[in-house]
């Protein structure tokens, strides 16, 4: 099978690197994130599609993109990534429940959908370390709002010629997501508090990544540094071909007739989940509207309404802490499609951001976003849906999915728009718990903890407990460490080892 080649672009420069280098180093040197130059069309036909397995549908998209990998090393990446550590043998299921069908992502060893692409990104890396002759030490560095980070360490948990460092909020993640990240095994793994939000971490981050002295000093002591956050193009190629497998699944089960448009809503928060399906869409699978989900942290919400984009406001904490982000790096992306791939356009938007923390797209730039809906639900719209959803089906849903749900619900009935829909199902209910139980059961609540309630979850729902929940019940506490935003680069530092203050 031939295929073109496709090179990769930064969003802030005219730099081209192909796409294992754009994986190994994560982040462009400009502090743009990398962009196809442009999008291949699928190569096989709807109908073909709905015959292939996860591993097979993952191998013919992920060609397309990834074209300086050979097809052996790609297999290799696959299989190695989409096996047993899956709890069921179709890797993403779509459950049609209530006249919406859900993709439910979070069948990995983490329960999140994470584990979709951060299960593959260790092998693309240590494949693209390779090809490129890299012999440093690779750092992957990383901010979490609560599932990337434990995705990411149990991926990366022990893989030779790796470190991995991940910072989250401290009084920002559930207590199940602190308990999965601070227990995780691995000499190379580190995990640091950060008294602070999840933006605070974030944006220290990219300075860090883009901090020469601090370069200087890892490349000295034999380390690079990489991203695995959603701005890596090897977490995002991965996470188009779950929308493709749906769209396959709808097909195969009669769901949908072939060429047949579908809505897909992702409850959003770092917009890389939902970049996918926009990307799927330009590839070629048939979308007629994406539905940008938001919860209290309205941010994409007013981005869509207004074309402004402005993080000046009050951070929330809500029972959806995934999506408790007012940067949203990966709409950086979206912006450089619409602003005609202009890379100079783009980064004065983004120094715009820095600056001020606010931006303003053109009148013809917004023309551009006619793909896209954005919405929002408060979380007693959240709940009430979670719980409806819960007394019509037995089904239950997780805070974050139920974001996308109530959006969905609400975006339906105030068009009429009947097009199938597939929700993004993003994370197990038994990551979330205690807000779970709030919503169908809460009369249940009072005095119990948490692992308690996971007790309940389970006969509540009928759903076997995860083994990811299970495996944390007696894990011991192996990351203590706490510290501020400025204290970062200092502890970065003192996790590889290394003397000395950058």
């Amino acid at each position: 099978m031939e295929r073109k080649q496709i090179l990769y672009k930064s969003t802030r420069s005219s730099t081209t690197v192909t796409s294992s280098q754009a994986i190994l180093t994560g982040l462009g040197k400009d502090g743009g994130l990398f962009v196809p130059e442009e999008f291949p069309q699928f190569d096989f036909s709807f109908s073909e599609m709905a015959g292939f397995t996860y591993q097979e549908l993952a191998f013919r998209v992920m060609r397309l993109l990834l074209t300086d990998f050979t097809d052996d090393e790609l297999k290799y990446c696959i299989e190695g990534a989409y096996d047993s550590k899956f709890d069921t043998e179709k890797i993403a299921p779509l459950v049609n429940k209530d006249g919406a069908w859900y993709l439910e992502l979070f069948h990995g060893t983490t329960i999140a959908f994470k584990d979709m692409a951060l299960s593959i990104l260790p092998y693309l890396m240590t494949t693209a370390a390779k090809k490129n002759h890299e012999e440093r030490k690779i750092v992957i560095l990383t901010a979490t709002s609560g599932d990337t980070g434990k995705a990411a360490m149990a991926g990366f948990e022990d893989v030779p010629g790796t470190e991995i460092i991940v910072f989250y909020p401290k009084d920002g993640v559930s207590a199940i997501q602190e308990k999965q990240m601070v227990t995780q095994r691995g000499d190379n793994t580190h995990v640091i508090a950060i008294r602070g939000n999840f933006d605070d971490a974030q944006s220290a981050v990219k300075k860090i990544f883009n901090d020469p002295e601090m370069n200087r000093i890892l490349s000295e002591n034999g380390y690079c540094f990489s991203s695995a956050n959603s701005i890596n193009v090897g977490r995002l190629v991965p996470q188009i071909v779950y929308y493709v497998y749906a769209y396959a699944e709808l097909l195969r089960n009669g769901g949908i007739r072939e060429g047949e448009q579908i809505n897909i809503t992702v409850p959003t928060g770092n917009f890389g989940n939902i970049l996918a399906a926009y990307y799927a869409k330009l590839m070629g699978l048939p979308v007629r509207r994406l539905i940008c989900a938001s919860n209290e942290n309205k941010v994409l919400y007013d981005f869509f309404s207004s074309g402004d984009y402005d993080r000046n406001r009050k951070f929330i904490l809500t029972t959806s802490p995934s999506m408790d982000i007012l940067i949203s790096s990966n709409l950086e992306r979206l912006i450089y499609r619409i602003c005609g791939d202009d890379s100079d356009a783009c980064r004065d938007l983004m120094e715009q951001l820095s600056r001020g923390g606010e931006y303003r797209i053109t009148s013809e730039m917004r023309e551009k976003l006619s793909d896209f809906r954005g919405g929002f639900a408060t979380e007693e719209e959240n709940f009430e849906g979670i719980r409806k959803l819960y007394k019509r089906t037995g089904y239950v849903i997780d805070t974050h999915t139920g974001i996308a749900n109530a959006v969905w619900r609400a975006y339906a009935e105030e068009t009429g728009d009947e097009t199938p829909v597939v929700i993004a199902s993003t994370a197990s209910p038994y990551k979330f718990a205690r807000s779970v139980i709030g919503a169908i059961a809460p009369e249940e609540l009072a005095g119990k903890d948490d692992f308690e309630l996971m007790d309940l979850l389970g006969r509540l729902s009928g759903v076997r407990e995860p083994g990811a929940v299970t495996d944390i019940r007696t894990a011991p506490v192996r990351h203590t460490a706490v510290a501020d935003p400025a204290e970062m680069p200092s502890a970065v530092l003192r996790a590889l080892g290394i003397g000395g203050e950058a």
